[in-house]
C-alpha cells in the first residue's frame, strides 16, 4: 500500500467528499472486508478530517463467510441478526451515510451448494430491506469503491508474473476512478455534467420502447410512463448531493414490468454469490423470464432467477457506450461494479423507485401498479458489445437510433 500512499489518499478523499458526500456532523458507516484495512483508515480520517461526528465500521471476512456457507447447519442460513439489521435502519434515520468497500474474488463459493448461497442470500436481503429501500428511495447517502484482492488480480491478469498482478489491478482502478489526475474530484463533476446531458435528452424523448439488436440479442423493453433516465449524482432527502458507484459511466432508468419480450445474451462472465455465471442467455415473455441457459454456472443463475416472483423480471436497464475509459482498458474485471461501466447491461429484481416521476413518495403497492418491478434482489448483467444497435421506439411508433455499433448516436 506505501508505493501507492499518494493516490489512495485521492481515492479516499473522492470516496468521502464527492462519493457519498459525509456532511459536517453527520455518521458514517463503512462496510469493509479485512483485506482493505489500510484504505478503510484513510477513509476514516479524511471523514473526521471534514467534520463526521462518528465513522463506524462493519468488518467482515470473505474466507469466514465461505465457512459459514460451507460449513454452518442449514438452519443457521435462515437467521440474521436483527439488532443489526435495525441499528442500520436506525442509522439511516438519522440520516447517517453509508459507504462500501469491495474486495472481489470472483471464484470464492465454488463448490458450495448453490441452495445454501440462495437461502442466505434470501435471509441477508429481507432482514435488511429497511436499509435497502433507504438507499432505493435516495433517503440515504450511499456509494461504493473496490481494493484488489490477490485474488481478484490474480483472475483479471493471470498473464502477468504473480508479484505484479495486485499493483496492476490498482492501477486498473485508478484509472478507472480518474484518480491518476491532477484533481479526480473536478474530473469527476466534469464527468457527472457529461452524463447528465444523455439522462435529460432521453428524458425529453420518453421513449415508449427500446430494441436492442446484437449478436444473440433480439428484446424489446417497454417503458413505464413518466420514466426518468438517471446519471451520475442523486440528491438524498437533505438535498445532498451523492453519486452511488464510482466508477460511473451508465445512464439508467427502469423498465415497465410486463414489457420486455425476446432474448437477450450475455456479453460478460457474471460473479453472483461468489460463483460465475459465464455464457449465458434469458428469454423474456411479457415481461418475465420463460427460459434460460447457461455455458457454467447455470443452476447458480437458476437461484438467481428463481429467488422469488420478482427475480423473474428486469429492475434496470442501462446504457453505456462501447467506447469508455474502462471498455478502453480491454479487461475483464469480474466485478459488476467494473464490468457494469464497460458495456449495457440489464439487472435482474428489484426497480428504482427514483426512475420513476414521484416515485420516491408512492407505496409498493402503487410502484408496482405503475410498472416498477419489486423483488428481494437487483442483480446487474453485462449484455453489451461493439456490435450492438439500439432503437427508440417514439409513442406515435416513429423508430429512431440511439446506439449504432456500441456507440451513442443521439
Amino acid at each position: 500500500m506505501t508505493k501507492h500512499h499518494d493516490q489512495l489518499v485521492k481515492y479516499a478523499s473522492l470516496a468521502i467528499q464527492l462519493g457519498v458526500n459525509v456532511q459536517p456532523g453527520q455518521t458514517l458507516v463503512i462496510f469493509a472486508p479485512l483485506v482493505s484495512v489500510d484504505f478503510v483508515r484513510l477513509l476514516v480520517k479524511r471523514a473526521y478530517e471534514i467534520g463526521a461526528k462518528l465513522v463506524y465500521v462493519e468488518w467482515a471476512d470473505s474466507e469466514i463467510t465461505r465457512l459459514k456457507y460451507e460449513l454452518a447447519p442449514f438452519e443457521a442460513l435462515l437467521e440474521y441478526p436483527m439488532w443489526q439489521a435495525k441499528g442500520y435502519e436506525e442509522l439511516a434515520s438519522q440520516n447517517a451515510a453509508f459507504l462500501y468497500v469491495s474486495a472481489n474474488n470472483p471464484d470464492l463459493m465454488n463448490g458450495i451448494d448453490p441452495q445454501r448461497l440462495q437461502t442466505a442470500s434470501k435471509t441477508s436481503s429481507t432482514a435488511t430491506q429497511g436499509l435497502t429501500m433507504a438507499r432505493l428511495t435516495n433517503k440515504v447517502s450511499w456509494t461504493i469503491v473496490a481494493v484488489p484482492t490477490p485474488a481478484w488480480a490474480d483472475k483479471v491478469f493471470p498473464l502477468l508474473p504473480e508479484e505484479e498482478r495486485v499493483d496492476a489491478l490498482w492501477s486498473a482502478i485508478f484509472q478507472a476512478t480518474r484518480v491518476e489526475k491532477d484533481d479526480p474530484i473536478e474530473e469527476w463533476r466534469n464527468h457527472a455534467r457529461t452524463l447528465l446531458t444523455k439522462s435529460d435528452l432521453l428524458n425529453e424523448k420518453q421513449y415508449k420502447a427500446l430494441h436492442y439488436r446484437a449478436e444473440g440479442t433480439d428484446i424489446t423493453v417497454e417503458l413505464p410512463q413518466d420514466h426518468l433516465w438517471v446519471s451520475a449524482g442523486s440528491n438524498n432527502q437533505q438535498g445532498d448531493r451523492f453519486i452511488a458507484n464510482m466508477p460511473t459511466e451508465e445512464v439508467f432508468t427502469s423498465p415497465l414490468r410486463t414489457g420486455v419480450n425476446g432474448t437477450v445474451r450475455s456479453t460478460k462472465p457474471l460473479s453472483y454469490n461468489g460463483v460465475l455465471i459465464e455464457n449465458f442467455s434469458l428469454t423474456f415473455e411479457e415481461g418475465r423470464i420463460i427460459d434460460f441457459a447457461a455455458e457454467k454456472g447455470e443452476e447458480m443463475l437458476r437461484t438467481l432467477v428463481e429467488m422469488d416472483e420478482g427475480s423473474h423480471y428486469l429492475g434496470e436497464i442501462a446504457l453505456v457506450p462501447h467506447r469508455s475509459p474502462i471498455s478502453d482498458m480491454n479487461l475483464i474485471f469480474y466485478n459488476t461494479l467494473y464490468d457494469e461501466n464497460a458495456s449495457c447491461h440489464f439487472a435482474i429484481g428489484r426497480g428504482f423507485p427514483f426512475c420513476l416521476k414521484d416515485g420516491v413518495t408512492m407505496s409498493g403497492e402503487e410502484l408496482l401498479k405503475r410498472g416498477l418491478n419489486e423483488s428481494l434482489t437487483h442483480v446487474d448483467f453485462m449484455m453489451g458489445s461493439a456490435d450492438m444497435d439500439i432503437d427508440g421506439i417514439k409513442m406515435n411508433g416513429e423508430v429512431e437510433p440511439v446506439f449504432r455499433k456500441g456507440d451513442w448516436v443521439i
